[in-house]
């Protein structure tokens, strides 16, 4: 033997000594290492149920352990109403490789040490078995998750093509999603990439008329930071690049290109902030491009403390009354009073004063729909105070909770008019300037009317509103007055349908 081929059986050696070794520790380890694993993602499901009527939790069912490898049994449990009427229960098995170096890493030329990697799946059980025949018997569901010494993750979750007949008159084709996501110690900071190329579901409406529904170019990324509170914050993406609907007798189409979602959240302090702007590149119906559309909400000085107190009233009081009164009235029974002690009463308003006294803000900064002529805007501006009291009668409550009210609307007359000339052609009117005249009449009959009323005001050629409220005083349109004043002049123009406290 000479010597370089010494060198190289001793790495060898070395390198079969330390990974058994290591093996036979991860092993004594991983029991521990899944619980804890398994009690942070039920924390994580916990929080975020909060608000819909519905439980889930995952348990580890089994763990068989090997030197150079393991095999876990979970179960994932799901009821209540978000969920269907019977619970749900899906069964995963987990084939676990003992690091440091697990098989499947050195074949893929991986050689970081890692403690575990997981290779997951989704296993058939009477409520699954369709779901497997249309994968041709292949888990649908698979992932891969490889567990660091740090307890770091990273690993990828894989939805399996298929193509199937859900009943005998609704059918999805669906291209399978991959998702890529890795994760710091305790989850404490989380990034998440994935990808689906397509999805086609086809289906009938309550008439009886064929309904398509054709997805493609989905695109999905999340970085995301866990706050002091414990719940997650940062930025989530959804993109998809068309969309197309097909419904109704005539068999319409609407279509939408380049749609995108964006929502950010920040904390600072106590005090946590939040933004959402969705965008939709094109807006089609039956091939013809009508516009394109923008919405960005913001909410601003959201009490962390105070609004944590509130949801959890919520989730241990008011979601099992209604939950109560929904039953009872299924049964054709009265509703149950919603009975809260003292100490509750006073917790329920003492957090909600909190809450109203770090001034929250929320924002509709921008609803905007464009066309080739014309935009139409409207936004809304809301700052919440501290009032005097939480028990004031309702007007006066109302009055001492707003601090700031604005609202400004624009409605554009040849968007109005872009809108109608499509519609028009959709309809199959050919006579071109029947269609524009058509179109500019009803453009000019709302406009007319909307001024006639003193709703609005004309500006060139947009509809325009404007409310601004602040220190019991409205200014609309240019007209200053008291709330009084402002509340009387809406029911001369609704009839007595807005009443006075």
């Amino acid at each position: 033997m000479n010597k370089s081929a010494g060198v190289l059986l001793g790495i060898v050696v070395a390198i079969g000594v330390v990974s058994a070794g290591g093996a036979w520790y991860t092993g004594t380890k991983i029991e521990s290492v899944l619980n804890t694993s398994l009690a942070d993602a039920n924390q994580q499901l916990q929080a975020a149920m909060v608000g819909h009527k519905g439980t889930a939790k995952v348990e580890l069912v089994s763990l068989e352990r090997h030197v150079f490898s393991s095999t876990a049994h979970y179960r994932l449990k799901a009821e209540g109403e978000m969920f269907g009427e019977a619970p749900v229960e899906l069964l995963f098995v987990d084939h676990i490789e003992h690091g440091p170096l697990p098989f499947s890493r050195l074949m893929s030329l991986k050689w970081l040490p890692v403690m575990a990697t997981s290779n997951y799946e989704l296993e058939k059980t009477p409520l699954t078995e369709k779901w497997f025949a249309a994968t041709k018997d292949a888990s649908p569901l698979k992932g891969v998750v490889n567990i660091g010494y740090d307890n770091s993750t990273n690993g990828s979750l894989e939805l399996l093509p298929l193509e199937s007949a859900l009943d005998d008159k609704s059918s999805l084709k669906f291209s399978g999603l991959k998702l890529d996501v890795a994760a710091s110690a305790q989850a404490q900071k989380v990034k998440a990439d994935g990808y689906m190329d397509s999805l086609k579901l086809t289906t009938v409406a309550e008439d009886q008329s064929p309904v398509q529904v054709e997805l493609s170019g989905l695109t999905l990324a999340s970085n995301l930071r866990k706050s002091t509170y414990g719940y997650y914050t940062g930025e989530n993406t959804v993109e998809l690049s068309n969309s197309k609907t097909t419904f109704g007798p005539k068999q319409s189409v609407l279509g939408f290109k380049n749609f995108e979602m964006k929502n950010q959240t920040e904390e600072s302090g106590t005090s946590a902030s939040g933004r959402a702007d969705y965008k939709v590149g094109e807006v089609s119906l039956n091939g013809k491009t009508i516009g394109s559309a923008q919405m960005a909400l913001s909410l601003k000085n959201l009490d962390i403390p105070s609004t944590l107190a509130l949801m959890e009233i919520y989730q241990t009081k008011l979601q099992p009354y209604e939950q109560a009164a929904a039953e009872a009235t299924a049964a054709g029974q009265p509703a149950p009073e919603l009975n809260l002690t003292e100490a509750e009463e006073a917790q329920l308003k003492t957090n909600l004063e909190k809450l109203l006294a770090a001034g929250p803000q929320l924002a509709l900064e921008n609803l905007s729909f464009n066309t080739a002529n014309g935009e139409s805007r409207a936004n809304l501006v809301l700052d919440l105070t501290k009032p005097q009291s939480i028990d004031l009668p309702a007007d006066q409550l109302v009055r001492q909770l707003i601090a700031l009210l604005d609202v400004n609307v624009k409605v554009s007359k040849p968007m109005i008019v872009d809108v109608l000339t499509v519609q028009s052609q959709i309809d199959g009117q050919t006579d071109a300037k029947l269609i524009a005249d058509q179109a500019t009449a009803t453009a000019d009959m709302f406009s007319s009317m909307a001024v006639g009323t003193q709703l609005a005001v004309l500006d060139g050629n947009n509809v325009v509103s404007k409310l601004h409220y602040a220190n019991n005083q409205v200014d609309f349109n240019g007209q200053k007055m008291t709330v009084e004043q402002f509340v009387a002049f809406l029911m001369s123009k609704f009839g007595g349908t807005v009443e006075v406290q």
